[in-house]
C-alpha cells in the first residue's frame, strides 16, 4: 500500500489523488475520508475541510473521469464527412475505455452518489451523451435520412451500449479464455463499429 509521509501543500487535490489511488488498489468499498486522511497522514478531520463525506469525494473524482472521457471525444480526430467522423468517436470511445481502465470504472462500474446532491459530477456525462446525439443527427442529415428525436435517442443508446460492451469485454479476463484467435481480438473495435454502421444505415 502506498504510503505518503510529507504533509501535502495542496490538500484537496492530495485527497482526490488519494481517493483514486485507493479505488485502484483496494475498490470502492475501501474508500473513506478516514482512510484518505491515514494514508496523507494528516488528521482525520483535515479531508473534511474540503469534502463534507465520503460522497462529496467520489462525486468530485468521478466527475473529472467523465470530464476527461468527455475530453477524448471533443478531441477526436475528426473527419469531414458525418459517417467517418462518426467512426472516429466511437474508436475514440474505446481508445479511452481501454486505455483508462479506473476512469472507465468509475464512470460506469461504480455506484454513484445522487447526481441530484451532486449536480456537477454529471454535467460532462450529458455533454459526452449530447455529443454522441449530434453525431448521430448529423450523420443521419448527410444520408438525406431525418430522424425524430426519440428514434435518435434510440439508436444513440444502442452505439453507447454496443461501445459499453465491447470496451468491457475487451478489457476482461475472460474474453481470452474462449480460443479466440488475436486477429479477431484485434478487430473487435472496428468490427463492432462497422456492424453498428450498417445496423442503422450509417454506411
Amino acid at each position: 500500500m502506498r504510503e505518503v509521509k510529507d504533509r501535502p501543500a495542496n490538500l484537496r487535490e492530495a485527497c482526490v489523488e488519494e481517493a483514486r489511488a485507493i479505488v485502484a488498489e483496494d475498490g470502492l468499498e475501501k474508500l473513506s475520508l478516514r482512510e484518505v486522511a491515514r494514508r496523507l497522514g494528516v488528521s482525520h478531520g483535515a479531508p473534511y475541510r474540503h469534502f463534507p463525506s465520503r460522497d462529496h469525494l467520489l462525486a468530485e473524482i468521478v466527475a473529472r473521469a467523465f470530464a476527461a472521457f468527455a475530453e477524448a471525444l471533443d478531441t477526436r480526430s475528426q473527419k469531414s464527412e458525418p459517417p467517418q467522423d462518426f467512426g472516429a468517436m466511437g474508436r475514440a470511445y474505446l481508445t479511452y475505455a481501454l486505455e483508462q481502465p479506473l476512469n472507465y470504472r468509475l464512470m460506469f462500474g461504480t455506484p454513484l452518489p445522487a447526481p441530484t446532491d451532486h449536480p456537477e459530477m454529471m454535467r460532462q456525462a450529458r455533454h459526452a451523451f449530447a455529443l454522441l446525439r449530434e453525431n448521430l443527427k448529423a450523420a443521419h442529415a448527410a444520408g438525406d435520412r431525418p430522424i425524430d428525436a426519440e428514434a435518435l435517442d434510440r439508436h444513440a443508446l444502442f452505439i453507447w451500449a454496443t461501445m459499453h460492451g465491447t470496451a468491457s469485454l475487451l478489457a476482461s479476463d475472460a474474453i481470452r479464455q474462449i480460443d479466440l484467435s488475436d486477429s479477431v481480438l484485434a478487430g473487435a473495435p472496428e468490427h463492432s463499429l462497422t456492424m453498428i454502421g450498417r445496423a442503422l444505415a450509417l454506411c
